[in-house]
Formats: structure tokens, sequence, C-alpha cells
């Protein structure tokens, strides 16, 4: 699994288009780059902590 170090709790939002793009920011998203909303199990995690995901979606604290 890659690591990725999240810089933001929620997606990056590129607008140019006729349609916002949003590009996942946290890592978790099943359709990189794009987001898919998975950034929404992030709200819960503790400032300073630092969380793994499991291929089911499960936090760890590492």
């Amino acid at each position: 699994m890659r690591k990725v170090l999240k810089s933001d709790k929620r997606p990056f939002e590129i607008k140019p288009q006729q349609e916002s793009v949003w590009i996942c920011m946290c890592g978790l998203s099943k359709n990189q780059p794009f987001c898919d909303g998975s950034h929404k199990t992030t709200r819960e995690e503790e400032e300073g902590k630092t969380y793994e995901y499991d291929a089911e979606g499960h936090r760890h604290e590492i």
C-alpha cells in the first residue's frame, strides 16, 4: 500500500472547467486521483496523530 501524506482533510478543487473537478488529498479514494468522498472517514482523526487505513477502510493509529 502506498503512503500518502495528506495536506488537508478535504479534496482539492480545480475550477476553470464547466464543472469543478475534485482531486483527492487524503489518499483514500478508490477513484484516484479524483475524490470519491472517502475523506469523510478522516473527520474524527485527532490532530498530531498519524493514521493508516487498511483495505477495508479501518483506521489504525501508527
